[in-house]
Parts: structure tokens; C-alpha cells; sequence
């Protein structure tokens, strides 16, 4: 049913565990079931230096997790930011329609990390005067 590819980064996902003190942070649950999936990036020279997952949810929620973070990693902010969901069904081998829906949760997450990212910055060129 899945692709050689989910298998693999399901049984031994990369980029497992979180940052400490990271640039920026999200949460994204899925609105159709349980799976849940935490992102804390660290960005320098505007490039994700490193980033890191934790997902509680199905094999396909924990592979694309574990695919999308080695997408991403050295990647421009841009770049990443553009992570589509079809881009890591596409890097898997393909999944399930239904599976798009609920389980392929990285890019918002992704997404959203990089927004918080920016949040950050922003409030501490407002509280530094810049």
C-alpha cells in the first residue's frame, strides 16, 4: 500500500527531537484526526540550519514529517517556505489522497515555524529600536 520510501522513513525517521532554543516553532494538528506534528527550525543567514520533528500520528504522518525536514535543512527561507504538500507525496513515492489531507502535515508546520520566525524578528527590531 505504501511505498518503499514511507516505510523507511517511518521505521527510522530523520531529524527526530526538538531544538533548543529554536528561531522559530509551530504545532499543526490535523482536523480529522489525532495526528499531530511539532517543527522547531533554527534559521542563520536566512537558511534553515537545522531543523527538527516530533509527530504522534500514522506511518505517513511520521515519514513526512521525517522527508520534509531533509527537504528543507540548508535550504533558503524562500525555498522552504514554497514546501508544497504535493512535493513531499511526490519525494515518498506518492500517498493516498486521504492521506494528503490528514497526515501530510510538515509543510504547514514548516510553514508556520518559518511565520513565527518572523514574528520573532520583528518584535525584536520593535524592542531593540530597529
Amino acid at each position: 500500500m505504501y511505498s518503499e520510501l514511507v516505510r523507511e522513513h517511518y521505521l527510522h525517521p530523520r531529524n527526530v527531537g526538538t531544538l533548543p532554543n529554536p528561531s522559530g516553532t509551530a504545532m499543526v494538528k490535523s482536523p480529522f484526526d489525532s495526528d499531530t506534528v511539532l517543527v522547531t527550525l533554527r534559521i542563520e543567514d536566512n537558511r534553515i540550519a537545522d531543523i527538527r520533528f516530533k509527530c504522534v500520528g500514522c506511518p505517513v504522518a511520521i515519514a513526512s514529517s521525517s522527508i520534509a525536514t531533509e527537504m528543507v535543512v540548508g535550504k533558503p527561507v524562500e525555498e522552504a517556505y514554497a514546501l508544497s504538500k504535493e512535493d513531499v507525496a511526490a519525494a515518498l513515492g506518492g500517498m493516498p489522497d486521504y492521506k494528503m489531507l490528514c497526515s501530510n502535515l510538515s509543510p504547514d508546520a514548516i510553514r508556520q515555524a518559518i511565520d513565527d520566525w518572523r514574528a520573532r524578528a520583528r518584535e525584536d527590531t520593535v524592542f531593540t529600536g530597529g
